[in-house]
Formats: structure tokens, sequence, C-alpha cells
């Protein structure tokens, strides 16, 4: 359940390096001098500190002495949603691309350094931001911020290596989109639900876009948003405060400053009716998939009642599909009359555009998606007239309580929610305070929400019609969860 409320959740990528090479010549680790005492922006409950360094670039830092390692982040706020129309999939591919050097540093060349290290390192695009990161012996943190430094300025390769790399971007869209049906009919219905938002467009990119697309397109987009006012670095680890803030300054500070592009609002129009799509794809199995718009947190203190709505709306989900033998399953997959061989619903209220809340369903043998979309529908009709109960609330507070302290204990996530919370525009330690908020929804809250998101005019309907699996094809993975929001 952490995942639903946590900024993000990162999974496994193709860029980790599983090899170290001893000939790579990493560059000196010579001690940082001290900073000068500089009174931080912000410091949290448990102790991370918020900079800003001479050139407008954002530091966080945050000391954990239980091991010597660290984690160093670097996250630029800027995603799928501030590409334009035609170069769909730039940001994706200039992440795949900052992994091919420098004028110091040769294609290829970056991940071995990391490994050679010890290290081990990765990115990730979004549609609200771009990451990298590097997980190394707290010793050789200078290093690694000389590369990633290196790498955020000056960006270099070859014409001929993008060539390459966009064929291998290609292919990831081929095996993660176009050959997983429920993914191929999530990415149609996103472009259905949103009109005028940038959420509309698949992160990796349309397949003509990244046919057309262009080694200048990347370079340009480069240079556009990497600037530093749009950046951040997060250190989490065996590290000294002042010490980490004099080796940014050394590296990142020394970039020069830049100007972030403009960002207009794209605001969704008021939909004003049922949406309806039906996708046809080699299947096993019918899937239905109901997005409704839905309001997004923008805030975590001084809320609208758009942002009490967005937490409720969270409630909701978990309430229906949050723990095993959750009401969903209960009501749609058990007993001898069940309509479904699975059901489930996500709430995406964390965003820089606009939010959903989506419920899917895949019938049980002999139903059809019609009656599961009308049992999905009825679940929420119930919450509307009767309710959820305090104990229900209580279940997934709870949850929601064990897991946060559970991740914690990582490195990892607690970079991984400074950075993403820095990213979003929330305060370092929203996390907690979204806490906090989640445990004073209540049952009237729950059915207010059920009461008002859920008609016609807020409703779009994707349905994966199966058609036959060609002899000898291998068969499509069934995939549940929508995608499409995270490319590495």
């Amino acid at each position: 359940m952490k995942q639903a409320i946590s900024i993000l959740g990162l999974l496994a990528c193709a860029h980790v390096s599983a090899f170290a090479d001893t000939s790579a010549n990493p560059v000196s680790n010579q001690p940082a001098p001290a900073a000068a005492a500089v009174k931080p922006e912000a410091t949290t409950a448990d102790g991370a500190q918020l900079f800003t360094l001479k050139n407008g670039m954002q530091l966080i830092v945050k000391p954990d002495k239980r091991a010597p390692t660290a984690v160093h982040m670097v996250w630029v706020r800027v995603g799928a949603m501030d590409e334009v129309d035609g170069t769909t999939g730039v940001a994706h591919a200039l992440e795949h691309m900052m992994f091919k050097g420098t004028a110091k540093i040769a294609p290829g060349q970056f991940s071995k350094r990391v490994a050679a290290l010890g290290g081990q390192e990765n990115a990730f695009t979004t549609r609200d931001y771009t990451g990298y990161y590097q997980q190394i012996p707290s010793n050789r943190l200078k290093d690694v911020m000389e590369l990633e430094s290196d790498r955020f300025a000056n960006n270099q390769w070859p014409d001929e290596e993008f060539k390459k790399e966009i064929e291998v971007i290609k292919e990831e869209r081929r095996m993660r989109t176009e050959d997983q049906p429920r993914s191929a009919l999530f990415e149609q219905l996103n472009a259905t639900t949103y009109t005028a938002s940038p959420y509309r467009r698949p992160v990796v990119g349309w397949m003509s876009d990244l046919d057309s697309m262009t080694p200048q397109d990347v370079r340009e987009f480069h240079k556009a948003w990497y600037v530093p006012q749009n950046a951040a670095v997060v250190v989490a680890g065996d590290v000294d405060v002042d010490k980490v803030l004099a080796l940014a300054e050394q590296t990142y500070g020394q970039i020069p400053q830049g100007v972030v592009p403009a960002r207009k609002p794209r605001t969704e129009p008021v939909q004003k009716g049922i949406r309806r799509i039906d996708f046809k794809a080699p299947a096993d199995q019918a899937f239905v998939a109901m997005s409704f718009r839905s309001p997004s947190l923008r805030r975590v203190d001084q809320l609208t009642d758009e942002d009490r709505d967005a937490l409720s709306l969270l409630m909701l989900s978990a309430v229906l599909s949050g723990y095993d033998g959750a009401r969903l399953d209960r009501a749609l997959t058990q007993g001898a009359d069940r309509v479904a061989d699975s059901a489930g619903s996500s709430a995406s209220i964390i965003g820089r555009g606009p939010g959903n809340f989506i419920l899917t369903g895949v019938p049980a043998p002999g139903k059809t998606t019609k009656q599961v979309e009308d049992a999905l529908r009825a679940q929420i009709t119930r919450v509307a007239k009767e309710g959820v109960s305090e104990s229900e609330l209580a279940r997934v507070k709870a949850q929601w309580t064990a897991s946060t302290v559970y991740e914690r204990d990582s490195l990892f996530g607690q970079a991984n929610d400074l950075g993403g919370n820095w990213a979003e525009g929330f305060p370092l330690d929203a996390d907690d305070q979204i806490l906090k908020l989640l445990r004073n929804v209540t049952p009237d809250h729950v059915k207010s929400v059920a009461q008002r998101y859920f008609g016609d005019d807020q409703l779009n309907v994707g349905t994966l019609l199966p058609q036959p699996v060609a002899p000898g094809a291998k068969h499509p993975a069934a995939q549940q969860g929508a995608g499409g929001d995270r490319m590495h």
C-alpha cells in the first residue's frame, strides 16, 4: 500500500551495470574542504536538510550512519509531460543517452566506472521527472559526484550512438507495451481519458515519433531542461552534511546557470459523457479498465476541498482492494456466482498533471466484461449509499504506517522519497504529512467522494477484446497494472 502514497517506487532497470572494470581510472578521491557554515533552508525531524547551491541547484542531505554506504541521486524536474507533440519519448531517450558519454567519458564508460568504485547505478523517467542514482561505498561519494555532475552539464555523444540506442528504445516499447495487451489497452485508455493534458501521451513515446526522432531533438531537450535551477541532488547515508555541501559546490555548483523554460497550464476541459474504446489484441482473457477523472493532491498544508477529496479517494481505493480479501476481492472473485477472476482499484493522486481513479477486472469463465463493469460500479454505489466502517479505515491506516516505517530501513527508500517529494513540489517530509492527513480521513469523507466522482460524465472505459493467438506464438503476459507512467 505504500506505493499508493509514496511519491514513487523504483523498479529494476536495464542500465544497471553488473561488471566491474578494473582497468577504469576513477577520478581522485581526495577529501573535500569543509564548507563554511551555511544554514539549511529546511530540516526534517529525522535530519534531512535542504540547501540551495550558488547556481540555484538544490541539495538534500540525509545522514544515516548505520552502514558505510551512501545513495547519491540527481533529480530533474522534467518528464514526458514537458514534451511536445512530434517528439514524444524524448525525455526517456535522453535518459538513455546520458549513459553515452561526455568530453571526458567515452560511451559506455560511465557504468563501468561506477562498478569499479564498488557501486551500482540506474535511472528512470516518468511523466513528471527524471532521476539518476548510484549506490556506493560512502568514501567514494566524491567520485560519483564528479562523474554525475560532468554528464549533467556536458552530455556528449556521436550521432551513431543515438542511432543504435533509439533501436533499443523501440524494442523496449514493443516488449513493454505493444506485446502486452493490457499495457497497450491502458495506453489507449490514457489517450482517451485526457484531452489537453500531456498525460495522454506515453512516457516511452509513440512509435512514429521514435521513428522520426533525431539526435538534435535529444540534445535540444537536454540543453533546455538540464539546468541547475531545475534539478536537485540527494545524498543519504554515512556522510557528513558540511562535507557533502562542500563537494556539491565543488562539482554541481560550478555548472553555469540556465533558464528554465516556461511551463504553460494545460487544463483538462470538462468531460460531458462516457467515453468507450474497444481494443482488439491477441490475448487469453478479456479485461476491462474504467478510468474516472479525479483531483490531484496539490499541497499538504492549508488543504483545499480538492486536496481533501484526493486523500479520501486514495482511502477509498485502499478499502476496495488494498489488502487480500478487501471489498472487490470478496464481492467479485469469491463464491459460486463470482463474476471475476481478479478485480482491483488504484487512485493516482500525486503528479503535476490531473489525477484519476481506476477500476479493473478480468471476467470469470462464462462472464462478460459488461457484468464485471456493472459489478465494479455496484461496489462504488454501495459505498456511496452505505459508507465504509471505521474498522476498514483503521486497517489500511495501520498498513500504511507500518509500510512507511519499513521503507525507511532502506537508504534508497529514504533518498527516493526525499527526491520524489522535491520533484513534485512538496516539502521534504511530505510522506509523514500525508500519513497524518490520511489518519484524519473519516467514513463520511469516503462516502462523500464515492457519491461525487463516479458519474457517467467522469467515466472512460477500455475493454480488451481477446483475439486468437497465432499458432506457435508466445502467449502474451497478463499484466494487471496500468503501467505506462515510468520507463527505464
